[in-house]
Formats: C-alpha cells, sequence, structure tokens
C-alpha cells in the first residue's frame, strides 16, 4: 500500500533550480515544502514557497528528503546515521543528486531497522553500485543516474549549455554556478 503525498512535509535540501522545480511539483500536490541552502536566505526562499530552516530544524519536522547538492567536503555523507536518528521514523529518502551525499552504509542500516520507509537513489558513492545488499533491498528504489536521459532533456541541456556560453561571451554571470 502507498502513501499520499498530500499534507506531508518535504525538506528540499539544495535550493538551486532542480530544488526550486521540485518544490513547485510538490506543493501541486498539497505538500508542505521546507528547505535548506546555505546560499539561498530563508526570506528569498520564502518567494517560491519554500519556508527555510536550518538542516537541524529540518530533520525532526519531515516526513521526506529530497535532495539536491553537489558532492563537496561540506556534504559527504550529510545524510548519516545522526540525521536518521533525528528524523521521524518512516522517513523516505530521495537523491538523485550525487552519489556520497547519503552514506549508504547508514541507509541500509536505516532501512533494515525501518527508521527508513524507503529511498529512491539515482546516484551511488560507486558507480557501477557495488552494494548488493542495499541494492537488492525491498524498501530501495535504484536507477542507474539516467536523470537527463531523454531526448527532451538531451536538448534541454544543449540549449542551456549554449546559452550559457553566450552569456560567458557577454560578460554575464553564469546561471547555477556553483562555488
Amino acid at each position: 500500500m502507498g502513501n499520499e503525498l498530500y499534507g506531508k512535509t518535504i525538506g528540499i535540501i539544495g535550493l538551486g533550480r532542480i530544488g526550486r522545480e521540485v518544490a513547485s511539483r510538490m506543493r501541486s500536490f498539497g505538500m508542505r515544502t521546507i528547505g535548506y541552502d546555505p546560499i539561498v536566505p530563508a526570506e528569498v526562499s520564502k518567494e517560491f514557497g519554500v519556508e527555510g530552516f536550518t538542516l537541524e530544524e529540518i530533520w525532526p519536522q519531515v516526513d521526506y528528503i529530497t535532495i539536491h547538492v553537489p558532492l563537496i567536503p561540506q556534504t559527504k555523507y550529510l545524510i548519516n546515521d545522526d540525521v536518521f536518528a533525528k528524523c521521524k521514523s518512516g522517513i523516505r529518502i530521495v537523491n538523485v543528486a550525487r552519489g556520497g551525499v547519503v552514506d549508504e552504509s547508514a541507509l541500509l542500516r536505516a532501512l533494515n531497522s525501518g527508521k527508513c520507509a524507503g529511498a529512491a537513489l539515482d546516484v551511488f558513492e560507486v558507480e557501477p553500485p557495488k552494494n548488493l545488499e542495499l541494492l537488492d533491498h525491498p524498501k530501495l528504489v535504484a536507477t542507474p543516474h539516467l536523470g537527463a536521459s531523454t531526448i527532451e532533456g538531451q536538448n534541454r541541456c544543449a540549449e542551456d549549455i549554449a546559452k550559457e556560453i553566450v552569456n560567458a561571451a557577454q560578460g554575464k554571470t553564469p546561471n547555477g554556478i556553483v562555488m
């Protein structure tokens, strides 16, 4: 049996272009959208419908966590045993950002204990993934890092890259820059 999204709270970690798109779509399902981004102030995230919080404030509030951050030293194993301990029982995790942001061993422990009711991963710390116990887990949906693997997605990527090249040539600041 499934779960409704309506009335649930989703924590969006990373409020760049993709995180904002996720927020828009989740609000259409009647979800409360809260989030964290070290660069986007809470007053700015409120403009696009996301209540800004610290990570420590997010964990106990959310029913779902979706991750949209780069893998940098500050985000390595961002989702770990300590985070799972602070979350509600039955939390669900989606990581389509970068492998290594979720500690896969901690995720497996949380899935096995029931603390995490389900996870969807499009990225893994090692690709192709080697942790067969995690891959075979009945509460995990795994896909092979193919988020933009559609004709339309590839066309949009090409258009975005071309626009950014033109912007750079004109001396404009690139969109979605990661510093």
